[in-house]
């Protein structure tokens, strides 16, 4: 199992969450009901929390962790949080930021410390989300750095929790198919 407690802090989990081979789970870092931790991607939280809601996706490759505050100025330090029905991207880059429900980031994306993305945003693939950015709320963002390039209509939200849900399901196809595999 991908899980380890850091300075005596386990993982919190809901029982339904994959974690699949090669994820890695460290220290202060809860996980909501219904939500995937993909091939390879890592969730550190040994100063700070991550707290990632229900139904979102963490996909291959990504890496989030928070900050302690030491030396970058973030007086306490913050969490990384990740919504509910929130999808992150293959290879992305979360630190110490806030993704809020139903938001979408993009491949290799970066969400740098003290930004927000805002509810129902979607951040394109590569973008760069400089420090303490906020995004309004039905946002699309591109570019590095990162800019708004127009609003989203709020009938948006059904297909990003559309998405969610499909990869709720992909991630039960991929617990059925590693629980038959042999030990």
């Amino acid at each position: 199992m991908p899980v380890y407690p850091y300075k005596g802090v386990s993982p919190e989990i809901a029982e339904d969450v994959l974690l699949c081979p090669g994820a890695m789970v460290v220290g202060r870092v809860k996980i909501g009901q219904g939500s995937s931790v993909w091939y390879n991607a890592v969730i550190r939280g040994d100063v700070h929390d991550v707290i990632i809601g229900r139904y979102a996706s963490i996909q291959d490759g990504t890496l989030i962790h928070e900050d302690s505050g030491r030396g970058s100025g973030l007086e306490g330090g913050l969490p990384t949080v990740v919504g509910d029905y929130v999808t992150v991207g293959h290879g992305v880059i979360l630190h110490a930021c806030r993704v809020e429900d139903y938001a979408l980031i993009g491949m290799g994306a970066i969400i740098m410390d003290g930004a927000i993305i805002g509810r129902g945003s979607v951040v394109g693939a590569g973008a760069l989300v400089t420090k303490n950015t906020v995004v309004p709320p039905f946002s699309l963002v591109l570019g590095s750095p990162a800019k708004v390039v127009r609003t989203l209509p709020e009938a948006s939200l059904a297909q990003r929790k559309e998405q969610a849900m499909h990869y709720y399901g992909l991630a039960q196809e991929h617990r059925r198919m590693l629980a038959d595999l042999p030990d």
